[in-house]
Formats: C-alpha cells, sequence, structure tokens
C-alpha cells in the first residue's frame, strides 16, 4: 500500500511566522522540551524537515545552523513536577507559551505542531496561532523548532547519563524501554522521574 503523500501547507499571509514544537512528551523521566523559531527568508537553512528522520549529527549542524541564521529562537521547558501537577499535556502547552514569550522578536502568526494549540499573548493582545498536523514535515519554522528541542532535550540525557550512568539515559533518552523498565525497577526511581507516569508510578507503589 502506497502511503499518501502529505500536503503542503499554505502559509497564512502574515508578516512574521514563529514555528513551534515539542520533545520529549512521551518519556518518563526530565522536562518536556519546547522550541519557538522564526526565520529570516532572506537567509535560507537547507535540509529542514522532521527532526525524527534526521540522523543525530545532522541534527546537530542543523541547530547550530538554526541557531546563526535565525531572526529569533527560544528553548523552553516544563518539569517534571508541572508535569505531574497539570498532565503531560497542559505541561506541554505551557512550555510552548514560554517558548513564544521568550523570542527576541514578536511573532504576528504561530504554527504549532500537531492538532492542537494553546492560547499565546503578547502586550497587545492574543497572537493569533493555528496548529499544523505533520507540521514538522511541512512548515520549515516547525521543523526548525523541532529540531533545537530535540538536539537541547538529547543532551540533557547525555548529562543526566554522566550523573547517573546505571539508567542508561544516553541510550534511550528516558523513553519507556525494556531495559529502562528493568534499570528503575533495579536502581530506584529519581527526583527527575515523572512520578504520575503508570510505569514510574507503579515502581513507587511497590516499593512502598
Amino acid at each position: 500500500m502506497v502511503k499518501a503523500a502529505i500536503p503542503p501547507f499554505e502559509y497564512p499571509i502574515a508578516y512574521c511566522i514563529a514555528g513551534v514544537d515539542e520533545v520529549g512528551r512521551g518519556p518518563l523521566v526530565g522536562d518536556v522540551v519546547t522550541a519557538a523559531v522564526i526565520l529570516d527568508l532572506e537567509n535560507p537553512i537547507d535540509g529542514l524537515m522532521d527532526s525524527k528522520k534526521l540522523s543525530e549529527k545532522k541534527r546537530q549542524i542543523l541547530a547550530h545552523e538554526i541557531k546563526e541564521k535565525a531572526v529569533a529562537w527560544c528553548i523552553a521547558r516544563a518539569t517534571p513536577e508541572e508535569i505531574d501537577t497539570l498532565n503531560i499535556l497542559h505541561a506541554t502547552m505551557l512550555a510552548m507559551q514560554r517558548a513564544v514569550h521568550g523570542l527576541a522578536v514578536e511573532p504576528d502568526h504561530v504554527l504549532v505542531d500537531g492538532n492542537r494549540t494553546p492560547s499565546f499573548f503578547s502586550e497587545a493582545g492574543q497572537i493569533a496561532s493555528q496548529s499544523v498536523v505533520k507540521g514538522d514535515a511541512r512548515v520549515a519554522e516547525i521543523s526548525a523548532a523541532s529540531i533545537i528541542a530535540k538536539v537541547a532535550r538529547d543532551e540533557e540525557m547525555i548529562a543526566l547519563d554522566k550523573l547517573y550512568p546505571q539508567y542508561g539515559f544516553a541510550q534511550h533518552k528516558g523513553y519507556p524501554t525494556k531495559a529502562h523498565l528493568e534499570k528503575i525497577v533495579e536502581h530506584g526511581v529519581l527526583d527527575c522521574y515523572r512520578k504520575s507516569f503508570k510505569p514510574v508510578a507503579a515502581v513507587l507503589s511497590n516499593q512502598s
């Protein structure tokens, strides 16, 4: 069966567009990381696409180029504590709002990957926004956001791996692989885990 082609995205008529994406909704540990990017149309970047389809080396190269060439970019987060309090969806929306608010240049339109978008505000009022399904493959600004968010979160998992090498964070990046679940049972739940997530909650329940 041949997969249907992803339809091209028709950009809104806007002067300054920011793309927003998130990384890390599924992992059991660490922040959910979001990014917002406003690209410079006169300084294009080749090779932008869904970060998951790029090699680690290519993501790192592109992340550096995005930060060098973009009109503005910002990486933001929601912590495990916020995820446990708000739930992962609302914490992700909060992190997206933080990313847009943190841009050095205020956009007049925001495009968000997925099927829902939070509300964004500036001092002048609400900023227009829309969700774009498969936006990381259709919208260059969202692709750029997905890349710098992915690189940032992966670097944080590698740093955590150096602190707790017995958990294997550099390999599984916090996702609930079989090996990761076994390590949690063996070594316990760290403070940076999302304690409301079922696999983590189950370990805590069994250890209490």
